[in-house]
């Protein structure tokens, strides 16, 4: 029998009995738009999360105070861990392969100008922070490259807060007081908006040194370690921790470079969305059973249609592939209206939340779709088994 024929049997079968074959693709439909529209959020949550990391760059390790990991060893020990400072940062910045290595703190604190004042987040860093973590400034300057221990009072305010603090008028030149201490202003950075909740824009930046004296700190938070996108990151980290280790004579530090934390997220992201996917397609399953069940009265009502093709000379495997092509088709059909309705869902959602993370995924799309097949087929085969070893003679005289 020709592939047409096959189609246009089985298309004649669920013709006859609309209703049931339209709740049983009905099944499917609901299953696979699941799955579009949970791997579709799970997509754009990925590409989100990655998008806000790697708009710092990917050449870009993070040094912190602390060692970060698990021992025995006595709680006493945490004390003899050396804080980060200004030093390290210069001995960073002669490691190898490193272009910047920028000493960072941050706290909150209060901005004031011509009556004004604002609650804004304050980073110190130094001279390189801004080509560390491309970040560009819209006016002005960054804070210049005056030696990090003894640095100016000069100041550059976020997009955010120079617009709250000046209106319209130019910020360059002007005295603001950051913690109670007068700082002039020397630039203004581009927006950068949020990145994962934080406010980039609402922000004043100030040189490392003064602003440990503000926090009443001695260590930094951060060192931001820039290094050449050519070379290898295991020699970059080897230079840094060989450094560091002869400074503090331990690894009393952590090393995070970007790639690796980009890795783990995106391990962590692809298994959400695997989770996701595979909670939709418990709907398929259920599909899968309403196509069992309506193959299985076909076969129940069709015993003289079945009886007249083995009479007529159809051997055993084509009535076997009638009905598998029947559930398979019925699958189809079911999974075709599933992804329309479930790029539909997307789309309404994207038009009414914009904010909504969502990115069609082909891959899941089309794995979506021949999983519904797969289904078809398996619930298929039972019936059609039945169906293909039926006796002729036994059939016609049944009906």
């Amino acid at each position: 029998m020709r592939a047409a024929d096959a189609l246009r049997f089985a298309g004649a079968a669920l013709a006859a009995q609309r209703l049931r074959s339209f709740l049983t693709a009905l099944g499917i439909a609901v299953g696979i738009a699941a799955v579009v529209l949970l791997t579709a959020i799970g997509e754009g949550l990925h590409r989100f999360v990655i998008a806000e990391f790697t708009q710092f760059g990917t050449n870009l390790i993070s040094v912190a105070p602390g060692r970060v990991r698990t021992h025995g060893a006595a709680l006493g020990a945490v004390n003899t861990v050396r804080p980060l400072t200004i030093e390290d940062a210069l001995a960073l910045a002669r490691a190898p392969y490193v272009l910047a290595a920028d000493p960072m703190v941050q706290g909150n604190g209060e901005i004031e100008h011509g009556g004004r004042s604002r609650r804004v987040t304050i980073y110190g860093v130094g001279h390189d922070f801004a080509r560390a973590l491309n970040m560009r400034v819209a006016a002005g300057e960054f804070l210049p490259a005056d030696d990090p221990r003894a640095a100016r009072a000069l100041a550059v305010l976020g997009a955010r807060a120079a617009r709250e603090l000046f209106g319209e008028g130019n910020p360059l030149g002007q005295r603001i007081r950051v913690g109670g201490e007068r700082y002039r202003v020397v630039g203004v950075m581009e927006s950068k908006g949020q990145v994962l909740g934080f406010d980039l824009d609402d922000t004043v930046f100030v040189p490392v040194a003064r602003a440990l004296e503000m926090f009443n700190r001695e260590s930094l938070m951060e060192i931001h370690v820039a290094y050449d996108p050519r070379a290898p990151v295991a020699a970059v980290e080897a230079g840094v921790r060989r450094i560091l280790v002869a400074r503090h004579g331990a690894e009393d530090f952590t090393i995070t470079p970007q790639q690796k934390m980009l890795e783990v997220f995106g391990t962590v992201l692809d298994a959400i969305t695997f989770a996701v996917a595979a909670i939709g397609a418990v709907s398929l399953v259920v599909g899968g059973v309403g196509i069992l069940t309506i193959l299985t009265i076909g076969v129940a009502e069709r015993t003289a249609e079945i009886g007249l093709l083995r009479a007529l000379g159809a051997a055993r495997r084509t009535v076997l592939a009638l009905f598998l092509v029947e559930g398979a088709a019925l699958a189809a059909v079911g999974g075709l209206a599933g992804l329309a309705l479930g790029w539909g869902i997307v789309g309404a959602a994207a038009f009414a939340l914009p904010a909504l993370p969502a990115e069609f995924s082909w891959g899941w799309t089309i794995a979506a779709e021949a999983t519904a097949v797969a289904i078809g087929l398996a619930a298929a085969v039972a019936p059609a088994r039945r169906a293909a070893r039926a006796d002729p003679l036994e059939a016609l005289r049944g009906e």
